[in-house]
């Protein structure tokens, strides 16, 4: 059995792939890399069957048609033998140092008493053109130097959640809570760490620059532009999310404040979108998530809907939305991201 299952999702990727997949080989014997081909038109394909041919016990080659980013993870998922699970896309990499120290530690924790479900890393926002990097780390919040639980974190500001780049989930937890990602669709990595974590009891954080979460390409899912275009799907994402939690009774008020935080800070970005969008079907489809959210859990609504984000993103009239935007510029250039 291997430590751990690295899931490389691959959709006519052969631009920057060999980067990401040379990053995680520094792993050795120790890492599972599943590179996903989902469906590739490009070299992608034959990429991935030469790392697999020149590395037979490190690397698998998986080719599907195509299902998009979400169906690439499921079927890293249904492949792993690890006994840790990781997603790593084509276009990002991760450190070398920190990928060792994550590795020893983990190894260290498999040998140990305790389970783990979740480890928890930096990740660095590698901005396109940009001077200054942006670190995403957690030593503020979270402690360091043991397994701790949900009650032992602090606290975290807006901005400042954990995303799929962050974190490496206990193959067995994503497995027994049912976690399937879906099909063609954009943005599902906020599924991918949200959807698990009321099954989650014990974390490790490490403050080490891990993971490197290339972002600019005109192209890009994350770009604001494309955003906007595919919508929808961030609208699935935002409800499927509202439906894992709407009417469930979640016993760890630490945990449920975490999720609900969450929660705000995607519905803020969804109805940001589709008021930059600046069409009048947009914004109609900004008052139905809202109704959506309303509808599911009223209690829920009323805590999003009365908070800072909630008032922020819902003032009234043009001067409102105009006012709306302007507090996400501030928050874009302050955070970094695109």
């Amino acid at each position: 059995m291997k430590l751990l299952s690295v899931a490389v999702p691959c959709y006519n990727s052969q631009a920057y792939m060999e980067k990401c997949v040379d990053s995680l080989l520094e792993g050795g014997e120790q890492v599972e890399i599943l590179i996903v081909d989902d469906g590739s038109v490009d070299d992608t394909a034959k990429i991935a069957d030469d790392y697999a041919a020149r590395y037979p016990g490190i690397v698998k080659a998986i080719h599907q048609e195509n299902g998009g980013h979400g169906e690439a993870v499921n079927t890293g998922l249904k492949n792993a033998t690890g006994i840790f699970f990781k997603v790593v896309d084509s276009d990002d990499w991760v450190n070398k140092e920190a990928y060792e120290a994550i590795l020893t530690k983990l190894s260290e924790i498999v040998g140990g008493p305790q389970t783990l479900d979740m480890m928890i890393s930096n990740f660095v926002y590698e901005k396109q053109g940009a001077r200054r990097k942006k670190v995403m780390r957690y030593k503020k919040y979270l402690p360091q130097g043991k397994i701790f639980t949900w009650e032992e974190i602090s606290k975290m500001p807006v901005g400042k959640y954990i995303l799929m780049h962050s974190v490496i989930y206990r193959t067995g937890l994503l497995r027994e809570c049912g976690l399937e990602l879906p099909k063609h669709t954009f943005y599902v990595d906020n599924l991918f760490v949200y959807q698990p974590l009321p099954s989650v009891k014990t974390m490790y954080y490490m403050d080490v620059n891990f993971y490197r979460y290339f972002i600019g390409r005109e192209d890009q899912s994350v770009h604001e532009d494309v955003m906007i275009r595919r919508i929808d799907q961030q609208l699935l994402v935002n409800r499927l999310m509202i439906d894992s939690v709407a009417g469930k009774r979640i016993g760890d008020k630490h945990l449920r404040q975490y999720l609900l935080r969450y929660l705000d800070i995607i519905t803020a970005v969804s109805s940001i979108m589709l008021i930059r969008s600046g069409t009048e079907e947009n914004l109609e489809k900004k008052k139905d998530l809202w109704k959506y959210l309303r509808n599911e859990d009223i209690h829920i609504y009323r805590k999003l809907r009365l908070g800072i984000l909630g008032r922020s993103v819902n003032l009234p009239g043009w001067s409102g939305r105009n006012i709306s935007v302007a507090i996400y510029k501030v928050v874009q250039k302050f955070y970094g991201f695109n």
